[in-house]
């Protein structure tokens, strides 16, 4: 097991077998990393980072649980997107980035059509989540670590010293159009299968966050599930050598 918390932000994995294309920014583009030849065909895992939305943190940190998840036989896809901090970040770049993404790398990896499982960390399971709202192809589920799943209480919470304002441009009562189409918790439930996996010491993300968006989503006639891990903090649930590991891979497996 890992002893420091935020040691697997700068692990080092091999390097991804590929890099595809999905726009002309730089940063419009997503890492690629195989399973093992032989392999049981397993669907492919677009992988969404977070780091609340900023430049500062890109796809890099979250490679362990990308190669961790190939090889446990998953096709993954390491998502890029433009984020707060640089020109086209925010509002509403972030947001069609993701979309434009999510809708491309499975036809660019070979997959055709075929429904791929969104997995988002923090900030990037708030985009999992919202794209499963919004995004224009269908995804087979969802899996979301510690989501950012309620911005305008994320806000409230001054959740990493302005995240949220800082990617919307503003609070709930400055811009309200933004919220209510960017939060998941002011949408109607995802159309397709949930799972949030949550620890109860995460400082970061309040699990509370996501209790409260568990229970609204279930209510409304959404198909969500939470797990709570005791214990664990943010960062477990990107560290393949973590004591959340299994819960992850079985989210995953719960999508096929």
């Amino acid at each position: 097991m890992s002893s420091d918390p935020r040691g697997v932000l700068h692990r080092q994995t091999p390097p991804p077998d590929a890099t595809v294309r999905y726009g002309d920014h730089p940063d419009q583009i997503a890492d690629v990393r195989l399973p093992p030849a032989g392999s049981p065909a397993r669907p492919l895992v677009i992988v969404v980072h977070g780091g609340f939305w900023r430049a500062e943190w890109d796809r890099s940190h979250i490679s362990p649980l990308a190669a961790g998840l190939a090889a446990s036989g998953y096709p993954v896809a390491q998502l890029e997107y433009r984020r707060t901090g640089q020109p086209g970040g925010g509002w509403p770049g972030t947001f069609a980035d993701v979309v434009a993404g999510v809708t491309a790398i499975p036809q660019l990896m070979g997959f055709g059509w075929a429904p791929p499982v969104l997995l988002g960390h923090s900030a990037g399971g708030h985009l999992a989540l919202w794209y499963g709202l919004a995004g224009p192809a269908p995804v087979r589920g969802i899996v979301a670590l510690a989501p950012v799943a309620d911005l305008a209480e994320a806000h409230r919470l001054d959740l990493d010293r302005g995240a949220v304002a800082a990617l919307l441009g503003g609070g709930p009562a400055e811009v309200p159009d933004r919220y209510a189409e960017a939060d998941p918790s002011a949408r109607t439930p995802p159309p397709v299968r949930s799972v949030i996996i949550h620890g109860s010491r995460d400082r970061h993300v309040p699990v509370e966050i996501s209790r409260k968006y568990a229970a609204t989503t279930r209510a409304d006639g959404g198909d969500v599930a939470l797990i709570e891990l005791p214990e664990v903090e943010h960062f477990a649930l990107i560290d393949p050598q973590s004591s959340a590991w299994p819960a992850v891979k079985n989210a995953l497996q719960s999508m096929h």
